[in-house]
């Protein structure tokens, strides 16, 4: 794990093309399920899809992973982490608005990159009067502070984009 302009800490996944690969074909046979949980709907699109882990097997992997490198960024056990987790998919023209996650108990937010076309959106974090802008790279995990106000900017590639977005907090 590097730092990364001061603000948010970047792993990357071992195997990732192969798990992209999984993730992205078990996302789309279930992207349009009815039964799926969606929340934060803004711009005709749901930002959040939460699909159970046992019906996308191939999360498996990509989560243990991102407990890892939390646990590492947090400098705790990996045991006595919680991590709960959406995907968020962006169509051309789609953005994500600025918002943070600190309205629970968490101690760390991460997206993971699953998909990323060329000029498909950068990752915006916001420190005061201070931005950093993160070029998202397919298999990377950025971890940063849930207080952090973070957006992603406009799609303008013609692709979909999907990244799946991860609070930690401990267990209860």
């Amino acid at each position: 794990m590097k730092p990364y302009r001061m603000q948010c800490y970047v792993a990357r996944l071992d195997d990732a093309e192969r798990i992209n690969a999984a993730l992205i074909a078990d996302f789309q046979a279930l992207r349009n399920d009815p039964d799926l949980k969606r929340s934060h709907y803004f711009g005709g699109r749901y930002e959040n899809i939460y699909i159970p882990r046992s019906r996308i097997p191939a999360l498996a992997p990509v989560l243990n992973a991102a407990k890892a490198a939390a646990a590492a960024y947090l400098r705790r056990s990996g045991e006595e982490l919680s991590v709960g987790y959406w995907f968020n998919e962006m169509g051309p023209g789609h953005s994500t608005l600025p918002h943070s996650h600190d309205e629970d108990d968490e101690l760390a937010s991460c997206v993971y990159y699953v998909r990323v076309p060329e000029n498909s959106g950068e990752l915006i974090l916001r420190q005061g009067v201070l931005a950093t802008h993160v070029t998202p790279v397919e298999g990377e995990f950025v971890f940063f502070s849930p207080k952090t106000v973070h957006e992603v900017t406009e799609n303008k590639s013609q692709q979909m984009r999907l990244s799946l977005a991860m609070n930690f907090g401990t267990h209860e």
